[in-house]
């Protein structure tokens, strides 16, 4: 069986480090395209040598620009490497925009697609990742679903039909790092940040957290006037919108660093006293990890992690005490139980490619059995 990956962006690579590493020793053919979507080092290059992840066999190069932009030049450079190879399957992640382009480049060619991390809604069409999500798992021929809300999700759009519970990989992944990391010394920390001392790990990229001047403006005040220190390693999009418009990010609370190498993210998230963050992924992690986390957005992707007071949705964050009452919550008592799986997720995805796809004597390379 021949596997294509298609990945692009810094989420996508975590996640195959789980698929790659179920791959490595079946026999299959496991074919990684990396897109370039994200084309900084920090956001791609650092996630195949700190995760052992193998080298992407084709490199699409396709860098920055508007949605329309980047998804047509994924398009136009992809579909000439899949009429190549003519893989069995097309595997696609999450929710880029790689993700709606390999998908569209594979289903146009007639070539199986299944989507990894299928079923998950916002309910935000604001958010381009919404749209992304929604188009994947209209076209894909197989779903892997994270979460039983997942696979209800998608039994009410229509979808049982294609869908598989999987379980989450970043499960995998996540928890084989902290195995790894845990009662060491975050690296990496912003100058100003004591990791002996209490502090908050924050993240902001989302465009519509980004794009809006004002918006942008009332979420840095908001961190800047916490009473510990935060440690923001700061996305290439929130660097950029800052200084078009003006926003000062090195003030009050918030120490500035780079994005983070995934073992790096997680030590620090094992060693703050909370997370803040409108990242779906790092949600998750916070979740996982035993961290309460406060979600900059008014939805989530993960509404698991809600569940006992793990994670609180703050739409409009203020300069206030209760803004930072919220973000210092104590730890809940709750258990977390195991909603996202318990780390075999990757496994699970590759038999389940294995198991639909025609092995019957003379069939095509692609030919899908239905569940």
């Amino acid at each position: 069986m021949r596997v294509v990956s298609i990945v692009g962006a810094r989420p996508q690579l975590v996640k195959l480090a789980a698929v790659a590493d179920a791959f490595a020793g079946t026999g299959h053919e496991h074919v990684i395209v990396h897109t370039g979507q994200h084309y900084d080092a920090n956001l791609s290059d650092v996630f195949f040598e700190g995760l052992g992840i193998p080298e992407p066999d084709v490199r699409l190069g396709v860098g920055s620009g508007t949605h329309g932009v980047q998804t047509g030049a994924v398009l136009a450079k992809l579909d000439p490497v899949l009429k190549e190879l003519r893989p069995d399957w097309v595997l696609v992640y999450g929710d880029t925009n790689s993700t709606v382009a390999g998908a569209l480049s594979a289903v146009k060619q007639g070539i199986p697609t299944a989507h990894l991390e299928a079923g998950l809604r916002s309910y935000d069409r604001r958010m381009p990742e919404e749209h992304n999500r929604v188009l994947t798992d209209h076209c894909a021929d197989l779903l892997l679903a994270p979460t039983p809300a997942a696979v209800a999700l998608l039994e009410g759009e229509g979808l049982a039909a294609r869908t598989v519970l999987v379980g989450d990989v970043m499960v995998d992944v996540c928890l084989r790092v902290a195995e790894r990391v845990r009662g060491t010394a975050p690296r990496g920390l912003p100058d100003g940040i004591d990791p002996a001392r209490p502090y908050l790990l924050a993240t902001v990229h989302r465009a519509e957290n980004t794009d809006d001047p004002a918006r942008l403006a009332a979420l840095v005040d908001a961190l800047a006037s916490l009473p510990v220190p935060v440690a923001l390693p700061a996305h290439p999009r929130l660097l950029a919108r800052a200084r078009e418009f003006g926003i000062e990010l090195r003030r009050g609370a918030i120490r500035l660093g780079e994005p983070l190498p995934y073992a790096a993210l997680v030590a620090e998230v094992l060693g703050a006293a909370a997370v803040v963050t409108d990242s779906g992924g790092l949600q998750k992690e916070a979740y996982l990890l035993g961290r309460p986390c406060t979600t900059l957005r008014s939805t989530t992707e993960w509404p698991e992690s809600l569940a006992g007071g793990w994670n609180v949705l703050v739409e409009q964050p203020a300069a206030d005490a209760v803004f930072a009452a919220t973000v210092l919550r104590p730890a809940p008592s709750a258990e977390r139980g195991t909603p996202f799986g318990e780390g075999r997720a990757a496994e699970r995805a590759v038999r389940t490619l294995e198991e639909h796809v025609d092995t019957r004597a003379g069939a095509e390379p692609g030919m899908v059995v239905r569940a």
